[in-house]
């Protein structure tokens, strides 16, 4: 089963996450397939421009708790999305939670409906957004994150918007992002790129400078004794045995 739609339109290619089985959840085989598209648009010299999509009401769940990722294979996709060579453009319609959030972030620009609702919930099942701070913390206001990373409180779109997650945010998606699409179809290819790279050269520090600490980190959480009552108690729904 293909876990990523693909389309174009006038030099624009689209990849739509759609694993509606579990919320869009970062499970090792979506991670595999979207890296190989990414892959594959940046190759491809009729790509001017990458939309990352969503079907369903969730953009993306965070991990697949029952399938995860490797960490250092996350890192590994985050990275790939800053360094592209193309701007990646987050179009957003849903919720959005943890992990998914990383995704946001390292797009070069991200927009969401109205509807969109987003949590930072790594808090709440024992671990911490330790991988996915390495888009967020160089592009996010540090006090913002501050709260929403400790509290795993959820928020709309225009306090997104406010904070950096988000560049635009409004009530018809399609339509905030019309002149910015436009905009970058009528860029040269190569003044994209140089672009990008000058806007994207603090986000790659962070990586190489953050990228193994923040690795080992989330390894060492998800092997926690915590770390297992939380996921065990998100997956049967209930408080995990810490709530007061």
């Amino acid at each position: 089963m293909t876990l990523i739609g693909r389309t174009r339109a006038r030099g624009v290619e689209t990849l739509t996450l759609d694993s509606p089985g579990n919320r869009n959840a970062l499970s090792a085989a979506l991670v595999g397939e979207l890296t190989d598209a990414l892959t594959d648009c940046a190759k491809d010299a009729d790509v001017r421009a990458i939309v990352l999509t969503h079907t369903g009401n969730t953009f993306c769940a965070g991990a697949d708790l029952r399938d995860p990722p490797p960490p250092d294979g996350l890192v590994a996709l985050l990275r790939q999305i800053v360094e592209l060579p193309k701007p990646v453009v987050a179009r957003v319609t849903g919720h959005v939670r943890a992990g998914g959030l990383g995704l946001l972030a390292a797009c070069d620009i991200s927009a969401a409906s109205a509807r969109a609702g987003f949590a930072f919930t790594e808090v709440h099942i024992g671990v911490a957004p330790a991988v996915i701070s390495l888009p967020l913390l160089p592009r996010t206001d540090p006090r913002a994150l501050a709260r929403y990373y400790l509290t795993g409180e959820r928020f709309g779109a225009p306090e997104a918007a406010r904070i950096g997650l988000l560049t635009v945010a409004g009530e018809d998606v399609d339509a905030a992002l019309t002149p910015v699409l436009d905009g970058l179809r009528r860029a040269s290819p190569r003044a994209l790129a140089e672009t990008k790279a000058l806007l994207t050269a603090k986000v790659l520090e962070t990586f190489d400078r953050d990228a193994a600490d923040l690795t080992a980190l989330s390894a060492r959480l998800f092997s926690s004794a915590q770390a297992r009552e939380g996921m065990t108690a998100f997956l049967e729904r209930r408080d995990p045995e810490w709530a007061v």
